[in-house]
């Protein structure tokens, strides 16, 4: 989504913005039970995390397991710390250096007063330690309010195996001075009142109030003691309602995509001119570059049959048939970050083979022209390594200059 941004005066070049491009997600999870079902598949995750204790004391990040973290209590609870580890392996996946990544605690003095815990996720580039997303439990709050606001209650229900009982408060509400103090509002204040009598952990510190003295808060409505009596009681039920708390990773997508650039950006250590980006297979915009050798009419049109069958897999291909050298349009293609170049040569017209050159390497094959579209594709689903290609096909050494 969209959001405007009180920047009056933007600065710091793309990072701060009037207007900036968010993704978030909302996960609902039960307030008293904050466990996830998959935590187990990231619990052996290691993170670096800054604590808000290590920010007011030594100063210095811990390289600590997800499930360790959870466990000692440095993150709230599992979901929060499954989402945290999540967001790590998205980063890792599209190329990010896992070494410019940490997540920092907020201090209680940054926190929301309705929030549990909160971890950004911190991207290091030439502006220093960026947010770029934040991880935050913002308890019930949300809903509560929304609830409030459009007199609906927002609750779930979590349908029990077997009945238990439950403590709860047995009310007999006095509605005609409710109705005098009250008025319009009777309503809502006996459905809150009722409401918090379904668990008596809620409606104890009211009881205790009245009893001690003699008047309490509910919702903002200040009721007596002459207005409800009540009784401790128990009972079985087969259903819980509980209104869920918010779990709620948001993610600044402008940040994350100019913090990208930089980590994928770098020099070939023989020319600084020849400069790369070094985006994974997968974000790419460009996967393959197809080039011929020569611009007679045979070769191009391999070159055309090639670039046409990546295309049909549905693999964003670039054809470069231009009179520069070969190692010129390869430079061309690595500025752009396109990982892979397909170079048709004479060869190929002879025995129907190409070279395949990977970027950051430099190394190429040579394989079947047959095989291109397979295992291009398959490199950008990651279903083969670069490593696997070396050890299936014939490496060559190709002069670039």
């Amino acid at each position: 989504m969209n959001l405007s941004h009180v920047e009056i005066a933007p600065r710091s070049g793309l990072l701060r913005v009037r207007e900036f491009c968010m993704a978030e997600i909302e996960h609902f999870v039960n307030p008293d039970d904050k466990s996830h079902p998959n935590f187990s598949s990231v619990s052996n995750k290691e993170l670096v995390l800054f604590g808000r204790e290590d920010q007011l004391g030594s100063g210095k990040t811990k390289t600590i397991s997800v499930g360790d973290a959870v466990s000692s209590g440095l993150v709230n609870n599992e979901t929060l710390a499954y989402f945290m580890a999540r967001t790590q392996l998205f980063m890792e996946r599209i190329g990010m250096d896992p070494s410019r990544l940490r997540f920092r605690q907020h201090l209680t003095t940054e926190m929301a007063h309705y929030a549990c815990d909160c971890w950004d996720l911190e991207i290091q580039s030439s502006y220093g330690w960026v947010e770029c997303v934040g991880h935050a439990d913002r308890a019930c709050y949300d809903l509560d309010v929304h609830g409030k606001a459009t007199k609906t209650p927002m609750v779930a229900t979590l349908k029990l195996d077997e009945a238990k009982e439950i403590e709860v408060a047995k009310l007999k509400l006095n509605r005609k001075v409710l109705g005098q103090v009250f008025k319009a509002d009777q309503r809502v204040v006996s459905r809150a009142l009722e409401s918090m009598a379904e668990d008596w952990a809620d409606f104890e510190p009211i009881a205790t109030a009245l009893e001690s003295d003699g008047k309490a808060t509910v919702d903002g409505f200040e009721i007596t003691k002459d207005m409800v009596s009540w009784s401790k009681t128990t009972k079985k039920v087969h259903e819980i309602k509980f209104t869920p708390s918010v779990i709620e990773p948001s993610f600044g997508m402008g940040r994350i995509l100019y913090s990208l650039l930089e980590h994928c950006f770098y020099q070939r250590d023989a020319d600084e001119q020849r400069c790369v980006m070094r985006f994974k297979p997968a974000v790419a915009p460009q996967k393959c570059v197809v080039l011929p050798i020569s611009s007679s009419d045979d070769v191009n049109a391999v070159v055309d049959e090639i670039a046409a069958d990546l295309m049909d897999s549905d693999m964003a291909t670039r054809v470069d048939k231009s009179t520069a050298s070969i190692g010129r349009r390869y430079a061309r293609a690595d500025e752009i970050g396109v990982p892979f170049a397909v170079t048709v040569d004479f060869d190929t017209l002879s025995d129907g083979t190409v070279t395949l050159r990977e970027r950051d390497s430099t190394v190429q094959i040579r394989l079947p022209k047959a095989d291109v579209t397979k295992v291009v594709f398959d490199f950008v689903h990651g279903r083969l390594t670069w490593d696997d290609a070396l050890a299936k096909y014939e490496v060559v050494e190709v002069k670039e200059d």
